[in-house]
């Protein structure tokens, strides 16, 4: 595998010479991370000039973990498919309407390298194959509340804050077949969904990000959201079912992660 890597990134930098690299854009909105570099999106390659697998995000990533099945990994096709990100990306395409700041340590710390909106380029020789982490800065990257839940349960009460937040999962964040039973666990009260995240390796942790499932578990049976805008203090907007608004459909701005009743204790990262 390092030896065919070293190949495409030699026949990269050899076309380079002639060219400027250029990925092919697709047409669609940020929609989960599938492989594909959407609008919206801030993307990493397994090799340099934009070739081999695609990792792609909608938010900033503290911690990308380092084994499967519990890290980010590369879901593209091509060189390095399947693989861990972290440590691991040649280049990338910031596609967001942020500056994206790539580090070389987890917790967006020790040496970093910025990429402005729509840029694309490799890493310089600190963080090829050394990234840990990396901040979408100014807390842009938001995507826009709307009310689109399609009605099915998927095994959870109808019009809970669970079933919002599984069609959250489906429709947005690569997981169509999500249920009350996916990953052969119960996910159950919102109140143990970060508990049955470990149990299936979806990462959980307090940063919160876009596309985040934001998780309460001290309020009752607890209570889970969808993260739809961070900001650069630390709070975040969601999308939820059955807060404010009984079984129905509503909004927050500038929750944050606390152990308040009102706030949320966890983030999981499909």
């Amino acid at each position: 595998m390092q030896y065919a890597r070293r190949t495409l990134a030699i026949a990269g930098a050899a076309l380079s010479i002639t060219a400027p690299f250029v990925a092919s854009a697709s047409h669609a909105s940020a929609a989960g991370r599938d492989g594909i570099c959407d609008s919206g999106e801030f993307c990493y390659y397994y090799n340099s000039n934009l070739a081999g697998s695609i990792s792609d995000f909608t938010g900033s990533i503290a911690d990308y973990g380092t084994t499967q099945p519990s890290c980010y990994e590369f879901k593209g096709a091509g060189a390095g498919q399947g693989l861990c990100v972290k440590n691991n990306a040649a280049s990338v395409w910031n596609r967001t309407s942020s500056t994206v700041r790539v580090y070389y340590n987890s917790n967006y710390g020790g040496a970093s390298q910025d990429f402005a909106p729509g840029a694309q380029g490799n890493l310089n020789t600190t963080l090829k194959n050394n990234n840990a982490s990396h901040q979408l800065l100014g807390g842009s990257g938001a995507q826009t509340p709307v009310n689109d839940y399609d009605g099915n349960p998927r095994g959870f009460a109808q019009n809970n804050c669970t079933a919002f937040a599984a069609w959250r999962i489906a429709s947005r964040l690569g997981v169509p077949n999500f249920s009350n039973s996916w990953g052969g666990t119960t996910w159950g009260n919102a109140g143990t969904w970060d508990d049955a995240a470990r149990r299936v390796g979806v990462p959980v942790n307090t940063t919160p990000s876009v596309g985040a499932i934001a998780v309460n578990d001290v309020h009752k049976v607890g209570h889970v959201a969808y993260v739809n805008k961070v900001y650069s203090d630390g709070s975040f907007d969601v999308e939820e079912y059955n807060w404010n608004n009984p079984l129905a459909y509503g909004t927050r701005s500038h929750v944050h992660v606390s152990s308040a009743q009102s706030d949320f204790q966890y983030m999981l990262h499909f």
